[in-house]
């Protein structure tokens, strides 16, 4: 995404300051907000029978629909964790997360950006552009988000809107996690974290 927006040579050129921010924000608050509601879930599966307060609730009549469907279309496993009731809490509680995490990111932003001049709006967004690191994890972030979409909207579609709101976030935000977990591996790994001349 932010490679579409446009980059100036000086800071105090720098067009559309406050969406490069915000986008910028918003993005990385959806992906740590994903990895927070995948270290929930981790937490609740493994705990929960042993700490009552952290048991799921009793099942919710959309998560049986949707876990009911996926079993129906899922491809039979000796796994206990590919039961399809564990796919449909782990997208509840990612994408539960996400929508938090952002809320809260949001009014951080508002309350650390409150009353700033217009100048640092532009140096922080000016910044952000001339990072070509922020330019590829954003690549990474966003394709594989849309990829994610676009494979749950084609293949799990009924399951999908049997899980509402909070399904389409968690596919899209464990999206966003693979994608940013892949360009970790390829930029600083693969790539040994530099770009070439």
């Amino acid at each position: 995404m932010s490679r579409f927006f446009p980059h100036t040579a000086f800071a105090e050129d720098q067009p559309l300051a406050r969406t490069i921010l915000w986008t910028h924000v918003l993005t990385r608050a959806a992906t740590m907000g994903s990895i927070l509601g995948l270290g929930t879930f981790a937490l609740r599966s493994a705990a929960g029978s042993r700490v009552p307060f952290l048991a799921y609730a009793p099942t919710d009549a959309a998560t049986i629909r949707a876990s009911t469907t996926l079993a129906k279309t899922a491809v039979p496993s000796a796994n206990p964790s590919a039961h399809p009731l564990r796919a449909a809490r782990l997208l509840g509680t990612v994408g539960s997360a996400t929508v938090a995490t952002v809320g809260i990111t949001a009014l951080v932003t508002i309350a650390h950006m409150w009353g700033r001049d217009e100048v640092e709006w532009l140096d922080r967004s000016w910044r952000l552009r001339a990072n070509p690191f922020q330019t590829e994890v954003d690549d990474w972030t966003y394709g594989t988000s849309l990829a994610a979409l676009g494979i749950a909207g084609v293949g799990f579609r009924k399951q999908m809107a049997n899980l509402g709101w909070r399904g389409l976030v968690g596919v899209a935000g464990l999206g966003s996690v693979v994608g940013t977990v892949g360009y970790m591996g390829w930029r600083h790994g693969i790539k040994g974290g530099t770009f070439a001349a």
